[in-house]
């Protein structure tokens, strides 16, 4: 399947959302752990990445630190407040929901 995949609107949020439930990161770390879950499919590029993680932490859904990456550069680390991962299991149980009805859908063709 060649070519660039325009996510659906809302997508990136879950993305990011589910990318730092594990652990506290790093924007360049959260862009390359959605890269890795999705095995190379979803490249999010950093114009779009940034801007939304400014959004979700306005939206108190992630909440930010300073802190030292490995490489000994200062980053901001985002990480899931109690209100993000309320919305995270809401977004996945819709996104479920979604994509079982479009398979049924895809299915009978």
């Amino acid at each position: 399947m060649g070519g660039r995949i325009e996510l659906p609107q809302g997508t990136l949020d879950v993305l990011i959302l589910k990318a730092v439930a594990l652990e506290p990161q790093h924007g360049w770390a959260i862009g390359d752990r959605i890269k890795q879950m999705s095995k190379d499919v979803l490249n999010v590029q950093q114009g779009s990445l940034y801007p939304a993680l400014h959004r979700l932490e306005r939206k108190g859904w992630l909440k930010a630190r300073w802190a030292v990456t490995a490489n000994n550069r200062r980053a901001k680390y985002y990480e899931l407040s109690k209100k993000g991962r309320t919305q995270l299991e809401a977004q996945v149980d819709t996104w479920r929901a979604l994509s079982i009805a479009l398979s049924d859908v895809l299915d009978l063709a």
